[in-house]
């Protein structure tokens, strides 16, 4: 019997190798990644593309006392511009997935692209309110049908041995792209209409699908269309985030009860989507301990990121006294610091088991969470900037290599599945994030130390799924040597 790999770096290099000879010829191009100069062509393509996409979701938020004022509706309707674009946005992600495999990745991703130009720049004629929130839903469509399958086409475009190295770069174009939208926007309102922040990432969909022909090369596949799964999925997601954001800001019976209704609705889904093949809803690669306990640790980490960045500035306005304008320059070393941890996160998950990556950066942000939670209820920005990077450091050390190791440990035909669960997992996080910091504030608890400790205890499950994902990896290891 072949001697096992001595470390899981070394396991899955070898599973990557075998899974290469395996390959028919025909596909070798996919399995080893495109070959240069094509390969860089399509990442800059490919990170236009997500450029746009962060851009947008971000870049309103700066503007919505403007829209307010011009359009005349109060300050708590007009955050349905955000609201809409990220419920429609997760809605859409895991039936746009399935649609991938069958019409072919690029073919969704630049349909996607075009449909978002389309809405971008009728969101110039939008004469009231309504029309403003239908053309946010189709944006936010054409976003989902890109993002539902761009992390499949990085696991095309890059090869196996450094698709951590591309899932870094991808968190910085998503980390700077988040970090230039207030800005840009507010820039935009200051000095244009304020219909033309919708149109600001027009350009970098242009440049995208300009490129978009170093993209790798749709493979469409033959499989019905599954419409009742995929309207059963956008409705169960509708009815839990919408329910859950109801209950936070307007009424809490009512939003709990619409709430538990997608509960329901998410259980009976699952028990219908299980045992069929490529099921909308991935409940094959949740099924399987890895992925399953891996998507868990990406959503709890992304509720705890999300509950500091979210909580922050009601701390720092409220209690420590900050301008808002100060409060801005505050929570900057956040962004700074994921911009050079994430690429070298990713280089590393290409060299060390993501586990011990994850499962470091974790503690790191427990500590950095800690750190802030107790930090003296006085002005000090030196000392909150650098608890705020340590933050930071831990969570960028998380964030790529467990985003890498959910694309590469998913079937090869199953990667847009793969990618769809991890944007659901970021965006699902991200909301509920929202959803925990209202509860508090609701509860009169957000705007001192209580919302780190939740961000804290959120780090800690996030870490204790790692590390339970290690165990299940080393038990599958142990199993393999005595067959």
């Amino acid at each position: 019997m072949a001697p096992m790999p001595q470390t899981l770096d070394q396991y899955g290099a070898g599973q990557d190798s075998a899974a290469a000879k395996a390959a028919p010829p025909a596909r070798a191009q996919v399995e080893d990644g495109l070959p240069a100069p094509r390969r860089w062509w399509a990442i800059v393509a490919i990170s236009f593309g997500t450029a746009l996409l962060v851009l947008d979701g971000a870049i309103a938020n700066v503007a919505l006392p403007t829209i307010a004022r011009e359009l005349g509706v109060t300050e708590g309707a007009v955050t349905n511009v955000v609201t809409v674009y990220q419920l429609v946005l997760v809605m859409v992600l895991l039936p746009f997935s399935s649609v991938g495999d069958k019409i072919g990745h690029r073919r969704l991703y630049q349909y996607g692209q075009l449909l978002f130009m389309v809405a971008s720049a009728l969101c110039l004629f939008a004469s009231n309110f309504l029309i403003l929130l239908v053309l946010r839903a189709l944006q936010a469509i054409g976003a989902g049908m890109a993002l539902s399958v761009s992390a499949a086409m990085l696991r095309q475009i890059y090869p196996s041995r450094k698709l951590g190295t591309g899932m870094g770069v991808n968190s910085v174009i998503v980390a700077s792209s988040s970090a230039v939208a207030p800005t840009l926007g507010g820039y935009i309102v200051g000095h244009a209409p304020w219909e033309w922040v919708f149109v600001a990432a027009v350009p970098f969909a242009i440049v995208s699908l300009l490129l978009g022909r170093a993209l790798p090369e749709p493979e469409p596949r033959a499989q019905p269309t599954q419409w009742i799964s995929s309207l059963w999925s956008a409705l169960t997601m509708l009815l839990v985030i919408g329910g859950l954001q109801l209950a936070t800001h307007d009424d809490a019976l009512l939003g709990a009860t619409i709430a538990a209704l997608g509960m329901i609705s998410a259980f009976m889904l699952v028990r219908r989507e299980w045992g069929r093949k490529a099921p909308v809803v991935p409940v094959d690669l949740l099924a399987r301990p890895v992925l399953g306990l891996s998507a868990l640790a990406a959503m709890t980490c992304f509720i705890s990121a999300g509950s500091l960045m979210i909580s922050l500035p009601f701390r720092l306005e409220g209690v420590l006294g900050y301008p808002p304008q100060e409060v801005g320059l505050l929570l900057l070393p956040f962004p700074l610091t994921m911009l050079v941890v994430a690429p070298v996160a990713g280089w590393m998950s290409d060299r060390i088991a993501p586990t011990k990556l994850g499962v470091t950066g974790m503690v790191i942000a427990i500590i950095g969470l800690l750190l802030l939670a107790f930090m003296p209820e006085t002005r000090d920005p030196v000392g909150f900037a650098w608890r705020l990077s340590l933050t930071a450091l831990g969570f960028g050390l998380f964030f790529a290599p467990n985003t890498r190791l959910i694309i590469s440990r998913a079937p090869r035909d199953r990667a847009a599945a793969a990618g769809g669960l991890v944007s659901t997992s970021r965006l699902l996080g991200q909301t509920l994030a929202a959803v925990v910091v209202g509860i508090l504030l609701a509860g009169s608890m957000g705007t001192g130390a209580t919302p780190l400790f939740v961000a804290c205890a959120l780090a800690v499950v996030s870490a204790l799924c790692s590390l339970a994902r290690f165990r299940t990896m080393k038990a599958g290891q142990a199993a393999g040597a005595t067959r």
